[in-house]
């Protein structure tokens, strides 16, 4: 008789264990589902810093290929020349290279209507003959915090030989 009522007394102890369980499993689940969300936001950003890194090296080399006229490159917006089809001056060239680069710096980041660029040229300052040039170039990204976007920016400063030797 003691074991039958040990038995009715223990009745309904697994399925609390089970719902125990699953609570558990499910709370666990939902921290791995935000975590995944988390990082394809970080993954979108590292990429959008890789865009804006590689335009603004890519900017530096066509500089270094067309060092005598760096201030042509602070144009704010450049122009299409067509030099790929026709001999072009190293003015017009600049102005080129500025037109196809802002073109494709905004097809890489996000919004592009946000996307600004800045590029500032110092001269050498005499003896030396190395021109100091900062590219910044500024986005703005989706936040789930703000309707207006997050604001990001990347900027790198960079020394170019105006004349050889350096």
């Amino acid at each position: 008789m003691k074991q039958v009522n040990a038995i009715r007394g223990n009745r309904g102890f697994s399925l609390i264990e089970a719902m125990i369980g699953f609570f558990i499993l499910s709370v666990g689940m939902l921290g791995i589902a935000s975590l995944q969300g988390l990082s394809l936001k970080a993954g979108k950003t590292s990429v959008y810093n890789s865009v804006a890194m590689m335009k603004v090296d890519e900017l530096f080399e066509s500089m270094r290929a067309n060092p005598s006229v760096l201030p042509t490159y602070m144009v704010p917006a450049g122009a299409f020349n067509n030099c790929s089809s026709i001999d072009c001056n190293p003015t017009q060239l600049a102005q080129e290279d500025v037109y196809w680069w802002q073109k494709n710096l905004k097809a890489g980041l996000p919004d592009s209507t946000t996307t600004t660029t800045s590029v500032v040229v110092l001269a050498p300052v005499l003896p030396s003959r190395l021109s100091t040039v900062t590219v910044t170039v500024n986005w703005s990204e989706r936040s789930k915090t703000t309707t207006s976007g997050e604001s990001k920016a990347y900027s790198m400063t960079t020394d170019i030989c105006t004349l050889l030797p350096c």
